[in-house]
């Protein structure tokens, strides 16, 4: 018989930093390396407990003084879009999503380059190379997929890869309870149509079609204006010191805190 044991996983902790989101506030970080026959299934248990994925790594904050940090996860099966969602959706009407293996292309970094240059000029990604974004695609050992969005174009339907121009793209990771959001970017001069919550939208069909009761957003940072958009996605839970709690809204009865508006 076979007594031999994986071990398990150790985690680490990073040394104080500048908080990317709140000003005046120092972030660390615990983090393990996922890597292995059960990495999926790590995946699964660190991503309910509010771990994020960036590689081969699961991370979440431990920082000292500061709570804002709350994982998100959206609740597939009762979502309804707002008023403002279906057109976003009606926007998008002549967009096609397609789903791949988690392979990195050039097109794709040439998008990620433009997304990262109008938006994120000073951000902690905005070095990039082409050889450190094939690692954030490709340095996965779990269910990971490629979801690009393309513009509609003649002959669209007839082939198997759709050939219009590539406007998003979104890396995703399939877990047993649903999809994960890793990362997502789009082109910056199809800003009108809000590619961003679209591709969120997007999310939500697949992991109802698949019968995947959540979608996870990672962190809503309470005080980060540039973030109060993932609890527009409602309703939703909100991961805090005793358990997943329900989230329906500022607006709606709940101990949960409201957001700000734009």
């Amino acid at each position: 018989m076979n007594t031999q044991t994986t071990p398990s996983p150790q985690f680490y902790l990073t040394a104080p930093a500048a908080c990317p989101y709140l000003p005046n506030e120092m972030e660390r970080k615990v983090f393990t390396h996922m890597v292995g026959e059960r990495a999926p299934e790590l995946n699964d248990l660190l991503t309910q407990g509010g771990f994020r994925r960036s590689q081969n790594i699961a991370y979440r904050p431990a920082c000292e003084t500061c709570r804002a940090c709350i994982s998100v996860r959206i609740l597939a099966n009762e979502f309804s879009p707002s008023r403002s969602m279906r057109r976003v959706l009606a926007t998008n009407s002549d967009v096609i999503s397609s789903e791949y293996p988690a392979e990195p292309s050039s097109e794709q970094y040439n998008l990620f380059r433009r997304y990262l240059d109008r938006r994120h000029q000073k951000g902690g990604m905005s070095d990039m190379s082409v050889l450190d974004y094939a690692m954030m695609v490709e340095d996965t050992h779990v269910h990971t997929k490629i979801i690009e969005y393309r513009l509609r174009t003649e002959g669209d339907g007839i082939s198997e890869r759709a050939r219009g121009p590539l406007i998003a793209t979104a890396l995703t990771d399939r877990m047993g309870d649903g999809l994960s959001m890793v990362y997502s970017f789009f082109d910056p001069a199809h800003e009108e149509r809000s590619l961003g919550t679209f591709m969120i939208l997007d999310h939500i069909r697949r992991a109802k079609e698949r019968g995947l009761p959540h979608v996870y957003l990672g962190y809503w940072v309470k005080g980060s204006r540039k973030m109060g958009y993932k609890t527009k996605f409602l309703p939703q839970e909100h991961l805090m010191p005793r358990g997943w709690e329900r989230y329906d809204g500022p607006d709606a009865p709940s101990e949960m805190p409201s957001t700000e508006t734009d």
